[in-house]
């Protein structure tokens, strides 16, 4: 049984609740602090505007944070308490665990994670990385937690994490933007808009999809639909020169991981 207090609970924390309760968690072992909005009503859940207003019985296994990195300053004091009891599971972006050290005490066992937007339907992917206090047992129980909606990778080397962050953290906006200017291309190609945007969408989901499910790399997969001299290869001779989408690509990831170390500041 996993005491779970939620501080946060927007997009991402009520992604990851869902995901939570979706798996089984009794709604009775979770205390939801979110002061901006309601959480939808279950039966023994409980949500509290503050989190000075947990029940002092109240002893949870993990704190996850779920508050947007500008707001943690603010999120961690009334916090303390919990420090060196519960561990900390943070999924604010650039948040370093030097950082948590420093505010909840360096005897604070945190693990660090960027879970995506995916986990919305369940197919994100987060990456984590405890500090030297996380015991397995708690290093288990974050990795339930997060693998509750979707796949869980750990890393060793926090300095991976503003790359992570740049990749899988933001890269569903890139995505998104793929299929946002696919589809204005087809429009400005002759298509009608719902066609085009229709298309856009469907084009992206579908190849997502056989990504996912075939065992072969981006490359082959990219390699199987470009016929030499094709409509396809005329396509990505504009997408690969130096200034198409690998280098856009490149810098726009160097770009969010520039402002991931920014936000540990």
């Amino acid at each position: 049984m996993t005491r779970i207090l939620l501080v946060g609970c927007g997009k991402m924390g009520g992604a990851m609740l869902e995901g939570w309760l979706e798996r089984g968690a009794a709604s009775a072992d979770i205390i939801v602090v979110e002061p901006n909005g309601p959480v939808a009503a279950r039966d023994g859940l409980r949500v509290v505007k503050a989190a000075g207003e947990v029940p002092a019985d109240f002893s949870p296994d993990v704190v996850v944070l779920a508050v947007k990195p500008q707001m943690m300053d603010a999120a961690l004091p009334p916090l303390v308490g919990y420090a060196g009891k519960a561990v900390v599971l943070s999924i604010a972006a650039g948040k370093t665990l030097a950082y948590f050290g420093k505010a909840l005490g360096e005897g604070t066992a945190v693990v660090r994670a960027m879970p995506n937007t995916p986990a919305a339907v369940g197919r994100g992917i987060s990456v984590a990385v405890p500090n030297a206090k996380v015991s397995a047992e708690q290093r288990a129980a974050c990795g339930a937690l997060l693998s509750a909606v979707g796949a869980v990778e750990w890393v060793e080397d926090e300095g991976l994490m503003d790359a992570v962050t740049a990749v899988s953290g933001s890269g569903p906006a890139y995505v998104f933007l793929l299929a946002e200017t696919l589809a204005e291309a087809g429009v400005a190609a002759g298509l009608p808009r719902p066609l085009a945007e229709k298309l856009a969408r469907a084009t992206v989901v579908g190849s997502g999809e056989l990504l996912n499910q075939s065992p072969e790399t981006a490359a082959k997969l990219r390699e199987n639909v470009t016929s030499p001299n094709g409509t396809t290869f005329a396509a990505l001779q504009v997408l690969r020169v130096e200034t198409g989408m690998p280098g856009l690509m490149t810098r726009a990831v160097a770009a969010a991981a520039a402002r991931s170390k920014e936000l540990a500041g």
